[in-house]
């Protein structure tokens, strides 16, 4: 049995690929590899997978439309992961036809790749971000989502839309994962964890922005790792839709429903590192939101799932990572 991974090199996607692997299942691999962020910590991670007998790698963008079939027909893909995309808010105003080609072309593409391949599940990653300018707190799966602060976001709803219409026509079982920033060990550069470390350990300012007054729902890695594999062993078991489904769709918060306020967060990455931060306060960007946090009883309701790293233990594992790998 094997399963698909899109994004296989990313920071979720290498680390979920490695937990699926670690438990003996066949993982297929695909990533682009592109420099959006440092290509070799790509391969870094990269290189952890192909060390492991049940891995294949294949190179290829999901925007290209005969990438896909060309690898259902090479493999016998039990299930898809599709996390490939082109992630980051900010970065989709000053680029946005990278979203476009990766978050809407190559997400168009899996659909109908799914679709030929006899409608095997298909599990994506979707984004707290699609919850946009809701002021409801926390946010919940049956909120309103029509009101998206960034392009990137309005593709993951997109997306979202996508596989609705998908699951209605044609029968297919597919589930949105609405991540909650995720952050942990073999993480991104763009995020918030990565440059606040970077930065204090090279004695330069972080920027915060909205003057501080952000709060966030953080969700360490193996947590969110850990509700992805319990979504696709319900698929590959049948029991998350019945048989009389007439569409069978789902989205779940992939969240820790702790609301951490970012200068927290900061407190906490000083006393790990041993160093204080010199802080820049800056207004609130265009197209971020003040405060995310996720209603996620839907989640622990269906598959029993908890989230059990707290950001003082999430964040010590993230600075153990970073100064090994960087060597600092």
């Amino acid at each position: 049995m094997a399963i698909l991974v899109t994004g296989a090199a990313g920071f979720i996607g290498a680390t979920l690929s490695k937990t699926l692997l670690d438990r003996s299942d066949v993982v297929v691999g695909l990533d682009s590899l592109n420099d959006y962020y440092d290509v070799a910590l790509k391969q870094a991670r990269l290189e952890r997978l192909k060390a492991l007998p049940t891995f294949t790698f294949e190179h290829g963008d999901i925007a290209d439309r005969d990438v896909l079939p060309e690898l259902f027909n090479k493999h016998q893909i039990h299930a898809v992961i599709h996390l490939a995309a082109q992630a980051g808010v900010r970065y989709s105003m000053d680029n946005p036809a990278a979203y476009i080609d990766a978050n809407l072309v190559g997400f168009g593409n899996m659909l109908e790749a799914v679709r030929q391949a006899d409608g095997i599940p298909l599990i994506y990653a979707s984004s707290s971000s699609v919850y946009g300018a809701n002021d409801k707190l926390p946010f919940s799966e049956s909120d309103r989502v029509d009101q998206p602060m960034s392009l990137y976001a309005a593709t993951k709803r997109s997306n979202e839309l996508m596989a609705y219409a998908y699951a209605h026509l044609y029968r297919l079982p597919l589930v949105g994962l609405r991540f909650f920033t995720v952050y942990g060990p073999w993480g991104r550069p763009d995020m918030a964890l990565f440059k606040f470390t970077k930065a204090i350990l090279n004695d330069e300012p972080i920027t915060l922005y909205n003057r501080g007054n952000m709060v966030r729902d953080f969700t360490y890695i193996d947590d969110a790792v850990r509700a992805v594999i319990g979504i696709l062993d319900a698929c590959l078991g049948q029991t998350l839709f019945s048989e009389a489904a007439t569409t069978p769709w789902q989205v779940y918060n992939i969240g820790n429903h702790k609301k951490v306020p970012l200068m927290d967060y900061v407190r906490v990455l000083e006393q790990c590192l041993g160093r204080n931060a010199a802080v820049d306060l800056l207004p609130m960007q265009d197209g971020d939101v003040p405060e995310t946090d996720a209603d996620v009883s839907k989640l622990v309701g269906d598959f029993g799932t908890s989230m059990s790293i707290d950001i003082e233990e999430g964040i010590a594992r993230f600075v153990a990572w970073y100064r090994e790998y960087y060597n600092v």
